[in-house]
């Protein structure tokens, strides 16, 4: 006998039915993401930010159907802080995460970060690449980072441009350059019909076609430790061996070789110049400039050859309609302007990047002055995918530009500098309008790299122990960097630029009377911002020392 079916049980049972798939139907609508980010490609690294030397097609096509950024700089000109900030929204005074802070994020900090959430609100996730955040306790040898991924082909540190000789996880790569091998991480990723990479770590065998992906492309490139390992081996494609090379490369604007400077840029017990990593030293002559630049070039040209094949990917796999792509770098790097080289510093060259964000639903592209920066792109990643962001977050929810509008996102917009050690950076910050931008340096205590390789040389210590390695005792200092300036140690040299006239920030107005409403304003501003940037409670780390660390 069958039983009698209630009809309220039965109607409650079909409601209830249609208000799962429904809710099933509008999770798959969710758009997939793929955010990618180079390293040390400044802004004026492609055809569609103003390079009228270098060969990116994929790049301007896709930026000329996005939000182009025109003013978007990152919060610390360096690759870990940076990187960290990021995957957390933070500023890196709130993070406390730097090659010099002898820290690492703690389980607490990571659990809110992107990656997590995005993953933890139905997203397959993956990461390939370059890693260069230290994530759990023990950092890099946490295995945190890896286990918080479906899909991770990436190594910790460098990835090289020849990939195989540093990294085991590469080993089954067809491909020998980075560009290329990244390119088949990309390939298993989204399909599941291409060949299988041993290297790679998978939870599942294939990505789920019922779930929208979050695919993180992290490059080192054009990064100076990529460049300089650049050999145009027989196996190289033409792209990085030919390419640039019969072209007259002019010098940037203020280049200035070494030998020739008379004035540096900022007075010698700031910017202990002398000090510098040698591996910026090719920026010293023209001819090591222009060789080191075409290289950059090169680099870039691959990534872009690599976007176009995946938007080739994304079509034929019928991805293409619903897959949002956000792209940015790092940070920039001086090339010899005003004769410095490397980062770490509050300039344009160093903290203006470029980023766009494209929306295949969006009808047409647009260019965006709005002050936006790189730990914008946590907030927003969160809001595509309807996932709540957290209050630990200090960047600000662009997701409003990729549907076509041109809200205002701040009046003042932050930068900094904590990355100051025996290399002779200074500690730094800046604030700045789409107009103005106000710099101020503290006392440089640092001991000189040179003495201390006369030092390691003379008792021949290894300078990987006398220059980098991070003691515990280290943080004590890294935090006193931090708190500093909020309880009131005074700058000893300042800068102000009017970047709407002087945008390569060659003349100082600090001292001009006439600018002084101005002046007051930016420091004032500066009050505000820096408090705001530190947030409130201690940071959420663990002591680190990489002492024994392969990194």
């Amino acid at each position: 006998m069958y039983k009698k079916v209630n009809f309220k049980q039965l109607v409650l049972v079909v409601i209830l039915g249609l208000y799962v798939i429904s809710g099933y139907s509008q999770n798959n609508k969710r758009p997939n993401i793929i955010f990618i980010l180079t390293d040390d490609q400044s802004y004026g690294m492609m055809g569609c930010t103003g390079n009228k030397i270098i060969q990116t097609p994929n790049l301007d096509k896709l930026a000329g159907e996005s939000v182009l950024f025109t003013n978007a700089h990152v919060s610390s000109a360096i690759c870990t802080p940076s990187r960290v900030s990021i995957l957390l929204g933070q500023y890196e005074r709130k993070h406390g995460v730097n090659f010099n802070s002898a820290t690492t994020v703690s389980n607490e900090a990571w659990s809110e970060s992107y990656p997590v959430l995005m993953r933890k609100a139905g997203y397959y996730t993956g990461y390939i690449g370059k890693n260069h955040s230290p994530i759990g306790k023990g950092g890099y040898e946490s295995g945190l980072l890896e286990k918080s991924f479906d899909y991770w082909y990436a190594s910790h540190g460098g990835v090289y441009f020849y990939p195989k000789e540093k990294r085991e996880i590469f080993q089954d790569a067809i491909a020998d350059t980075q560009v290329e091998i990244l390119q088949e991480g990309v390939e298993q990723f989204l399909d599941p019909n291409a060949r299988r990479l041993k290297g790679a770590i998978s939870f599942l065998d294939s990505r789920p076609k019922d779930q929208p992906f979050l695919l993180n492309l992290n490059f080192n490139i054009p990064h100076g430790a990529t460049t300089s390992s650049m050999r145009q081996k027989e196996t190289d494609d033409a792209i990085y061996k030919t390419l640039y090379r019969d072209l007259e490369i002019p010098l940037p604007e203020n280049y200035i070789a070494r030998a020739d400077i008379k004035t540096p840029k900022l007075p010698a017990e700031i910017h202990h110049a002398d000090d510098r990593q040698t591996g910026y030293d090719y920026v010293d002559t023209p001819e090591g400039f222009r060789e080191r630049y075409i290289r950059q070039l090169q680099c870039i040209t691959g990534v872009d050859r690599l976007v176009g094949k995946l938007r080739e990917k994304l079509k034929e796999l019928k991805l293409d309609k619903n897959t949002i792509i956000i792209f940015t770098s790092d940070h920039g790097l001086f090339m010899g302007e005003f004769g410095l080289g490397g980062k770490s510093l509050c300039y344009e060259k160093t903290t203006h990047v470029p980023m766009f964000m494209y929306n295949p639903k969006q009808k047409k592209g647009f260019k965006s002055d709005a002050l936006v920066q790189t730990i914008d792109v946590a907030p927003t990643l969160l809001s595509l995918a309807g996932a709540e962001i957290p209050n630990s977050m200090q960047g600000k929810d662009l997701s409003n530009f990729i549907n076509g509008e041109r809200p205002k996102v701040r009046d003042y917009l932050y930068t900094e500098n904590l990355w100051s050690t025996t290399f002779g950076n200074p500690r730094c910050e800046a604030v700045q309008t789409k107009d103005w931008k106000y710099i101020r340096y503290y006392k440089n205590n640092n001991i000189s790299a040179q003495k201390r390789v006369e030092l390691a040389k003379e008792y021949k210590i290894p300078l990987r122990v006398m220059l980098y390695e991070v003691h515990p005792s280290q943080m004590a200092v890294y935090r006193s960097f931090v708190e500093g300036p909020i309880n009131g140690e005074q700058p000893v040299y300042e800068e102000l630029y009017h970047l709407k006239k002087d945008p390569n920030e060659v003349h100082n107005l600090v001292n001009e009377s006439k600018h002084k409403a101005i002046l007051e304003e930016l420091r004032q501003a500066w009050k505000i911002e820096i408090k705001k940037a530190r947030g409130k409670g201690k940071p959420k780390v663990y002591s680190y020392t990489n002492i024994k660390s392969k990194i």
